[in-house]
C-alpha cells in the first residue's frame, strides 16, 4: 500500500507530481490511496486526521506514505500513533513551525511534535526541501527536524515548492522521488 497526501489547495486528481508518482508506484505493484482531503483551502490537522482515520486503508510493514507541504506535519503526527513500523515516509517541502501566512499553517501543526515516537514507526523517513521555497517550507525548517527524527535530508536545490500554481511550477514529474522510493 502507498498513500499520497496532498497539501493545502491540493486534490486527488492532477496534483502536480502525484499522478506520475501514483502511476510509478502502481507499475511497481503498489495499490495507491490518494484521497481528497477535507477543506483543502483551509485545512486543519484535527479534521484531516479524523478523515484519514475514518477512511484509512489496510496498511502493513510495506506501506509507503508520501506527503506534500501541509500534509508533512500530519504524517509525523499520524506516525506516532501507528501500531506498526511502515516501510517509508517521505515528506516533501514540509513545514514544522508557523509560516508567515496569516495563521493558515498553524492549523496544520500538532500541538506538540513527538519526533522520537514518530521515528519509531517508519523504517525510513526522508525529508526533501529546497533552498528557495516561496512560502518558507525550506531546508532551514527541515534540516533540524531531520536531525531530530534521525531521518535522511535531501536538498533539492532551487526547486521552490516542488509544485505550485501560484508560482507557475507545474512539476509534473519528480525524478528525485522515484530514485528514493523503496519499491
Amino acid at each position: 500500500m502507498a498513500i499520497l497526501l496532498h497539501g493545502t489547495g491540493g486534490s486527488d486528481t492532477d496534483y502536480f507530481w502525484f499522478a506520475d508518482t501514483k502511476k510509478f508506484l502502481e507499475e511497481h505493484g503498489y495499490k495507491v490511496w490518494w484521497p481528497q482531503l477535507p477543506n483543502t483551502e483551509k485545512p486543519n490537522i484535527e479534521e484531516t486526521e479524523d478523515y484519514i482515520v475514518d477512511f484509512w486503508p489496510d496498511i502493513d510493514e510495506d506501506t509507503i506514505i508520501i506527503g506534500h507541504s501541509s500534509a508533512c506535519p500530519v504524517i509525523l503526527d499520524i506516525l506516532r500513533w501507528l501500531k506498526i513500523e511502515i516501510k517509508q515516509a517521505i515528506l516533501v517541502v514540509g513545514f514544522y513551525q508557523s509560516l508567515n501566512d496569516d495563521g493558515y499553517s498553524d492549523l496544520m501543526l500538532p500541538k506538540d511534535f513527538d519526533f522520537k515516537e514518530s521515528a519509531k514507526h517508519a523504517k525510513e523517513i526522508i525529508l526533501i526541501n529546497s533552498d528557495n521555497d516561496p512560502w518558507g517550507c525550506d531546508d532551514k525548517q527541515a534540516r533540524p527536524i531531520a536531525k531530530k527524527l534521525g531521518a535522511k535530508f535531501i536538498l533539492a536545490e532551487r526547486q521552490g515548492h516542488m509544485g505550485s500554481g501560484t508560482y507557475n511550477q507545474p512539476y509534473r514529474e519528480f525524478p528525485i522521488l522515484k530514485e528514493i522510493l523503496a519499491v
